[in-house]
């Protein structure tokens, strides 16, 4: 059709613009459900930095008695800065910041996953006394340390995981994306 003036319309009016459309569409919506799915675990990862960071505050100020929660571990003190790879996820979501992303991916394994690993293994003999001989020194709220900061590393690491294992999927979804607007 033409306009009322006779001239012809434009090219991309024409319906044949709708092939890059549908190639493009699935990967906002891939990017969108990635990312919906990083933020549930950011939450997740959240709740559990706050609960590490109440225990050691609690006992590090003597706010309780060190019979109601105990001295922290070595391992939550560096898995503090797990807070790093939280910041830098959550800044990179809303703009698609491919460099913020790969940050929080790199951040993550140093102050999340390594401290965990390392809180396995200083938290082992305590939880090998624990089993064979039922004994436990350390409490938090009457239960004990070593039990419950195994049941939160045990979240944590999974947490930590799909987090980790999304975030790659959303930078392959991103770096896909950067490459066909590259390629126009």
């Amino acid at each position: 059709m033409t306009s009322r003036g006779g001239h012809p319309r434009a090219a991309a009016t024409n319906g044949s613009a709708f092939k890059p459309r549908e190639k493009i569409a699935p990967l906002y919506q891939m990017s969108s459900s990635l990312k919906a799915e990083v933020r549930k675990l950011n939450f997740v990862h959240l709740f559990i930095w706050l609960l590490v960071a109440a225990q050691v505050t609690v006992s590090h100020f003597n706010l309780v008695s060190h019979d109601t929660v105990s001295m922290p571990y070595q391992w939550e003190f560096p898995y503090l800065l797990s807070f790093l790879p939280l910041f830098f996820s959550s800044v990179s979501l809303p703009k698609n910041n491919i460099s913020y992303l790969v940050i929080s991916m790199i951040s993550s394994g140093l102050f999340s996953v390594a401290p965990l690993i390392y809180g396995g293994m200083e938290m082992f003999p305590v939880a090998q006394q624990l089993y064979r001989h039922g004994k436990a020194y350390r409490f938090i709220f009457g239960f004990s340390a070593v039990a419950v900061m195994y049941l939160v590393m045990v979240v944590a690491v999974q947490v930590h995981a799909w987090q980790l294992y999304y975030m790659k999927k959303l930078l392959d979804s991103w770096f896909n994306a950067t490459q066909e607007k590259k390629k126009k």
